[in-house]
């Protein structure tokens, strides 16, 4: 859309920003988006234009202005006009944490045993970093750190970026609807939930970087960036949980109120709170949420317990810097210290190798933790940790433990020049293992990549598992039947060992199993006979060879044309398929190097898998095309030697394409029995039919017959 005046354009950027207000809160907040993305997309790509046209049309509270190219020189001081205070910390994590809040609560309220129980507010503790948000008329005009309590730093820019989660709310709003607060400021935490830290720190991991300690101090980093591109980039959340300096809004007479009110102006406010009566409710809270702990998305290490009536808040006042009328209420450490026993080596489902760490048993995040990832070797040298050396376990939920890192001499973490303490002793340096610990098969590590993993996919024992279900699976041999639980039990059971003791599973061994009836088991056996009869492509890709997957494995079929051929070709040769470059063409090499994964190769055709093999394409003439290169096939009924997936797999093979319907730019339809009304549309528009022979022939090169 073109805006021809300023008036105009101004009309139309205030729509605009009102629209985009409106679709956001519905996508983020409500979880029911009203229209698609790329809408949404096309109605914040028009506000830009206008607002790079007509730079006075960009307010404060414009959705653009949620990321900021500009890099910062530094961060601004501000003066907090009401005192951001800590609160009280109770590290009694037991019942008597609670009840000893209330009883200094009613002691100092005068309060006698037969008065009422004191309502109070009861909240999560979250574990991320406080921010106070500026509210002026209803826009976000500053955003500050908390500092001293006195004094913080001005991060708008940063916190602008803070989207939250769609469906999840946790974004902080530009502008707050339904408020004409002069001021209105609005305290709360800004934090990473625990799957955004997870997937930062993997992609971390993959680029090489450094990844960070946990989502606290992932977040505190984020919002502290000089770059704001950068902290856009951080997955955060944010959380209302109180005021700082209010004027022109009467506030309601409860906290609890007040936090009802600001989830109604759209502030994110987190749903897990209570009001309770006295000690009794305090516990009953404290128990709960702990209970729960470990199923929340985020990280807390406590609840907050807060008078509810504001009237009494103020009677109670402050001690020093803290208010007498709060107070946080721990649970148990989610991160402890114990000492590093040895480093050994786990090998995976999928083949990567992750160093794991052998602990002193230590009690952490509720559990007795002896073993802990250390991810990769780059990160366990970047931890710089040892056999021997005492070391911060975390656990957070149903994060699998790991090391945080190591505290020099059982000390401090770092002198106070900032280096480690020297180890009393020397530790060798840990070293991955050239060959799998498992099966003994090469041990290989990419170029670029952290990941070291065993190239002995087939013949693996830590693998067997995942390598039968992607050998079973729809778009390899398909074999339908053999999922999960039933992998589990053949492989846990020692039913199955290797690959191509599939095929020789019968009736009676299959009935022998746990809820395996005898059509199910004579089905399976039925699946496995049927998926004998293959295509090289799909046998290709079932073999689970590192980096070839489906389209890979077309190429390399159609340009080897038999097994064998692929089996010793050089990497230069392999290299010479379409879309095969030296990675590539490294794995499927360093893959049948391994001669246990050609044994097994050898031993799957000898059980009977089979598949049709041609000449190989470097032995026709360089620009001669493939049988059926620019040509479109529509399929139709049923074939009597091959199934819809193999007669599709041979057709691309020869650089056919496969169409779902009939049309005037259809070259040929293959008509099985019972076909329906696609050969009833063939001939309509006078396409060419074939049976299954003609296909054949086609393959072959030969002209259809007339």
């Amino acid at each position: 859309m073109t805006v021809e005046t300023p008036s105009a354009a101004a009309q139309r950027a205030a729509e605009l920003r009102e629209l985009l207000h409106y679709h956001a809160r519905r996508y983020y907040v409500d979880d029911a988006p009203e229209i698609p993305d790329a809408e949404y997309d096309r109605l914040y790509q028009e506000l830009e234009r206008i607002e790079a046209e007509h730079p006075a049309l960009c307010t404060a509270d414009s959705p653009t202005q949620r990321v900021i190219g500009r890099v910062l020189e530094g961060f601004a001081a501000v003066r907090h006009q009401v005192p951001m205070l800590s609160i009280r910390t109770e590290t009694d994590t037991s019942a008597g944490g609670a009840e000893a809040f209330d009883a200094r609560v009613r002691r100092e309220l005068g309060l006698g045993q037969d008065d009422a129980p004191v309502a109070y507010a009861a909240e999560l503790k979250f574990d991320g970093l406080a921010i106070n948000l500026r509210y002026e008329h209803g826009v976000l005009v500053q955003a500050a750190t908390r500092g001293d309590g006195e004094t913080g730093e001005d991060v708008t820019q940063n916190i602008r970026t803070v989207r939250g989660h769609a469906g999840a709310g946790g974004g902080v709003p530009l502008r707050l609807e339904g408020c004409s607060a002069d001021v209105l400021e609005v305290r709360g935490e800004v934090y990473m939930r625990r799957d955004d830290f997870e997937q930062l720190n993997e992609r971390q991991r993959e680029r090489g970087d450094k990844t960070f300690v946990n989502p606290r101090n992932a977040a505190a980093g984020a919002v502290r960036q000089l770059d704001p591109r950068v902290a856009a980039q951080r997955p955060l959340s944010f959380f209302a949980y109180g005021l700082g300096d209010v004027r022109g809004w009467a506030l309601p007479d409860t906290h609890s109120a007040v936090l009802d009110a600001l989830a109604e102006m759209g502030l994110p406010v987190c749903s897990d709170r209570s009001v309770v009566q006295g000690a009794a409710g305090l516990v009953a809270f404290h128990r709960a949420i702990g209970a729960r702990r470990d199923e929340l998305p985020f990280d807390i290490d406590g609840v907050v317990y807060k008078v509810n009536r504001l009237e009494l808040q103020r009677q109670l006042g402050f001690v020093t810097r803290e208010p007498r009328w709060a107070v946080a209420h721990k649970y148990p450490a989610q991160e402890q210290m114990t000492q590093l026993r040895a480093v050994e080596v786990q090998v995976g489902r999928t083949g990567k190798l992750t160093p794991v760490a052998k602990l002193e048993p230590v009690f952490v995040g509720g559990t007795t933790v002896s073993n802990a990832t250390l991810h990769n070797l780059f990160e366990l040298r970047r931890k710089r940790v040892r056999a021997g050396d005492t070391v911060i376990v975390r656990r957070a939920g149903d994060v699998i433990p790991e090391i945080v890192g190591r505290v020099s001499n059982g000390a401090a973490a770092v002198a106070s020049d900032g280096a480690d303490n020297p180890r009393p002793a020397y530790v060798p340096n840990f070293r991955m293992p050239r060959v799998c610990p498992v099966c003994g098969s090469q041990v290989m590590r990419e170029k670029g990549s952290v990941e070291h993993r065993c190239t002995g996919g087939l013949y693996c024992a830590a693998q067997r598992k995942q390598a039968l279900l992607h050998f079973a699976g729809r778009r390899a041999m398909n074999i339908e039947g053999l999922g999960d639980k039933l992998v589990d039990q053949l492989v846990d059971g020692g039913v199955i060992r290797t690959l191509p003791e599939l095929y020789t599973l019968g009736l009676t061994t299959l009935v022998a199993l746990e809820r395996m009836g005898a059509r199910s088991a004579q089905n399976l056996v039925d699946e496995l006979a049927r998926s004998r009869s293959t295509t090289l492509a799909r046998f290709l890709y079932a073999l689970g060879i590192r980096h070839v997957g489906e389209a890979t494995a077309k190429d390399l079929a159609r340009h080897f044309g038999a097994m064998d051929r692929l089996m010793s070709a050089s990497e230069t040769q392999l290299a010479e398929v379409p879309d095969v470059g030296p990675v590539v063409a490294h794995s499927i090499r360093a893959f049948f190097d391994q001669p246990h994964n050609r044994e097994v190769v050898e031993q799957l055709r000898a059980a009977g898998v089979t598949w049709p093999e041609h000449d190989a394409a470097p032995d026709r003439a360089p620009d001669a095309p493939l049988p059926l290169a620019g040509r479109t096939l529509v399929l139709t009924g049923t074939l009597p030697g091959l199934d819809r997936e193999q007669a599709k797999a041979l057709i691309e093979s020869a650089g056919g394409k496969v169409a779902g319907s009939v049309s005037k730019k259809t070259h040929y339809v293959v008509a099985g029995a019972e076909a329906g009304s696609k050969l009833e549309r063939a001939r309509e528009l006078g396409v060419p039919v074939l049976d299954e022979a003609g296909l054949r022939a086609l393959l072959d090169g030969a002209a259809p017959a007339s």
